[in-house]
């Protein structure tokens, strides 16, 4: 499977790429929304895209209701990866689209977790 890591820090997509290659995901990474949007949009196909919310250019919100407006991506898994801790700002990103919030900072099997729930990662895998 492959997962697209958007993060306007390289640090941080390095970090989650890391945990989510040591779970068998093949990894694409992007600066911002706009870049990540240019990656889908080049037929790059993606199973899973982890997501910040506050970027340059376009931040994640806007990410993920744009994904959502396109028939093509609607079967993306899409996973805020973010600061943003507030309910409200949860529920909006839940609403816009987002299927699971995993609020920084985090651990491996935190995202393991999520991965779990959602069906992209086997329970044995976990051992």
């Amino acid at each position: 499977m492959r997962a697209l890591v958007i993060d306007d820090s390289r640090t941080m997509r390095r970090i989650v790429s890391g945990v989510l290659k040591s779970m068998g995901f093949e990894t694409v990474e992007a600066g911002d929304g706009r870049q990540a949007l240019d990656v889908l949009e080049s037929g790059t196909e993606i199973d899973l895209a982890c997501i910040d919310w506050n970027m340059p250019v376009m931040n994640g919100l806007e990410f993920v209701t744009s994904v959502r407006q396109n028939r093509e991506w609607r079967d993306m898994t899409l996973m805020m990866v973010t600061t943003e801790s507030e309910q409200g700002q949860i529920v909006r990103a839940l609403a816009a689209g987002a299927h699971e919030y995993l609020i920084k900072p985090f651990t491996p099997d935190a995202v393991r977790d999520k991965l779990q729930l959602l069906g992209l990662v086997d329970l044995e895998e976990s051992a």
